[in-house]
């Protein structure tokens, strides 16, 4: 973090959470706790006179919920962040997806009915990451602001190119050199709902391939994500299940706390996902290393590698043994990343093939799944489901 702390207000109805936090965050030097609110309505009264960079936000509360803070931060003061405490329960799960989409940058799940040390043990290591990742983010943002960002008609007006330009083709990738794929692996953490949300609501209902994901989660949580990119999408999107056939139109979300890959069918033609209890790798359960080292191997020169916005480096072993197996490698840009921790080995490895902004994301799947060089802007819209 920078010379000055990260200036944290902490809202809960629970005395209990409260205090939990509060003397999670009185350990770390560069972090300022400059306030403390028992429901939503007392919090954004308290915004304007305390200034906090960011908020840790319940969901659950009287009066004003943690739904209604984040819509009401977004109007007025979008600026400030927030990490939302979540219920471990299905309803809790769509609460957090709700919240994502509303703008907050991370959630963290309560532990239920635990002491108050098994609740501090199970916030605090999750809670310092998440809070060095938005005052890094925060930085760059004040850096930027101090600069002028040409809009992409004046660059075009500037170079003569169009936005299809910002596309950072690292390697062009022939017909002749590589089968369209036959399947996509995308790897995705923090800033992930949001961003699948483009990317997977942009991907057409006529791309017939079918398309893989692991998304940094706990258990339900996945499924109310699923849940909520379905609502949004021409394909299919819904949480995988054990010994279900890989189908196209069809995206699959790994489970929260479990891992995925892709295995034979017992006929040795078709291709199905195995749900496992494996245990985690780069501390991650599911893996995104997981899940592409298994696409790597069954789908040799057919296959499609994403890697998006997320802390940490997992998936960047499962990449680079796609790509020596002929995969293409998609990464998505600095710029558009919620944390570019995911995306930057790959791309500074050199195994990626294009580097793209989330807006182009979807478009640059459809052309190494159609044909690597084909206009898939010119394809038919399809209606949404």
């Amino acid at each position: 973090m920078n010379d000055m702390p990260l200036r944290v207000l902490v809202v809960d109805d629970a005395i209990f959470y409260r205090k939990v936090v509060k003397d999670i965050l009185a350990e770390l030097p560069d972090v300022m706790v400059v306030g403390t609110a028992g429901n939503g309505k007392i919090a954004t009264a308290r915004i304007a006179s305390l200034k906090p960079d960011i908020l840790i936000l319940d969901i659950e509360m009287p009066e004003m919920d943690g739904l209604e803070v984040l819509a009401w931060m977004k109007e007025h003061c979008p600026e400030v962040g927030a990490i939302v405490l979540s219920g471990f329960t299905q309803e809790g799960g769509d609460l957090t997806i709700r919240a994502l989409e509303l703008g907050a940058f991370d959630f963290i799940p309560k532990v239920e009915g635990g002491s108050m040390e098994e609740s501090r043990s199970a916030i605090k290591s999750t809670l310092i990451s998440m809070l060095k990742s938005f005052a890094r983010k925060k930085d760059i943002r004040s850096i930027l602001r101090g600069k002028p960002v040409p809009s992409r008609d004046i660059e075009k007006e500037k170079t003569g190119l169009d936005s299809e330009d910002v596309v950072q083709r690292m390697r062009m990738v022939t017909d002749q050199e590589r089968m369209r794929s036959e399947i996509v692996g995308i790897g995705v953490s923090t800033g992930g709902p949001n961003a699948l949300g483009q990317v997977l609501s942009e991907i057409p209902g006529n791309l017939n391939t079918p398309i893989l994901i692991v998304q940094h989660m706990p258990p339900v949580f996945t499924r109310s994500l699923a849940k909520s990119l379905d609502s949004k999408c021409k394909i299919d999107v819904r949480e995988a299940i054990d010994g279900e056939s890989i189908q196209p139109h069809v995206a699959l979300i790994a489970p929260g706390g479990k891992q995925m890959k892709v295995a034979a069918a017992e006929n040795g033609k078709g291709r199905i996902v195995r749900i496992t209890d494996d245990p985690p790798e780069n501390s991650c359960k599911p893996s995104v290393d997981y899940l592409l080292r298994s696409i790597a191997h069954i789908y040799r020169g057919r296959a499609t590698g994403v890697i998006m916005t997320g802390m940490g480096n997992d998936g960047i072993l499962g990449l680079k043994l796609m790509k020596r197996n002929g995969a293409v490698i998609i990464a998505q840009d600095e710029a558009t990343c919620t944390i570019f921790g995911m995306p930057k080995e790959p791309i500074e490895s050199g195994i990626v093939d294009v580097v793209a902004p989330l807006d182009k994301i979807a478009e640059e799947i459809c052309r190494t799944v159609r044909s690597s060089f084909i206009d898939v802007r010119g394809l038919p819209e399809m209606t949404p489901k």
